[in-house]
């Protein structure tokens, strides 16, 4: 199991125990001690090292963290809270919160792309598990995700910088919400529509280096370059 699915089904089972009356607030603090409840068990289980050790490894290594982003409707508050690079739309308008350095590090993979399809490479090597394009962006997402929980917010066990996370208020008028992960690129008011922009992006631009850049492709395979996850519903 992948880290960050590991993460998700920790936080989901956490979501599914906390009080109807918990805050945003109280959230970013029970989710973090969940994961980090883990790691401390984990540690318990493996006897390689202190429990100390191994955080102090973690802060050291983000990317060895449990790690996810989270969006959550408070239907007893009326909120709407985006804990990471998810986005939503309420009645129509759209929300998000992107994780900085994204485009950054996706136009840095979109310009290799571009070197090594001018090099004779065929797009269809570059659908592989294995993208040689990635590999220059690497060490700059490694270097980068040490901003995690510091400069934009995610649940991995550490502190979340609330100032990160995005609450939005909502009034008491009926409301149609779609929350939804990054994976959708382009957030439509349906499921099908969503789904329909994402194949049209496959078909049109596998690689992702046209007007949508993505630090991954559409890998051979698999019908999507990243995870997603929909929900619409009325309040």
């Amino acid at each position: 199991m992948s880290n960050g699915r590991y993460a998700m089904k920790l936080i989901s089972s956490y979501i599914r125990r906390m009080p109807k009356e918990t805050t945003c607030h109280q959230f970013c603090l029970g989710a973090t001690r969940v994961i980090r409840e883990r790691y401390t068990s984990l540690w318990s289980r493996l006897r390689e090292g202190s429990s100390e050790q191994i955080l102090q490894r973690l802060f050291d290594h983000p990317e060895e963290r449990l790690c996810a982003s989270v969006i959550i409707f408070s239907r007893l508050r009326r909120e709407v809270w985006l804990v990471g690079d998810c986005h939503c739309l309420l009645n129509g308008e759209y929300c998000d919160n992107p994780k900085p350095y994204e485009q950054e590090l996706a136009e840095m993979r979109a310009q290799r792309v571009r070197e090594l399809l001018a090099e004779g490479v065929k797009p269809s090597d570059l659908l592989q598990q294995s993208d040689p394009a990635r590999e220059v962006m690497i060490p700059h997402m490694l270097e980068v995700m040490h901003n995690q929980n510091v400069t934009y917010a995610v649940v991995d066990g550490f502190p979340i910088p609330e100032s990160k996370v995005p609450v939005i208020a909502l009034g008491f008028e009926p409301f149609e919400i779609v929350l939804a992960s990054d994976g959708y690129p382009f957030l439509c008011p349906t499921l099908e529509a969503s789904e329909q922009r994402l194949q049209q992006q496959r078909d049109t631009d596998p690689l992702n280096i046209g007007s949508f850049k993505a630090t991954k492709a559409f890998v051979k395979g698999n019908n999507s370059f990243d995870d997603r996850s929909y929900i619409r519903f009325t309040v």
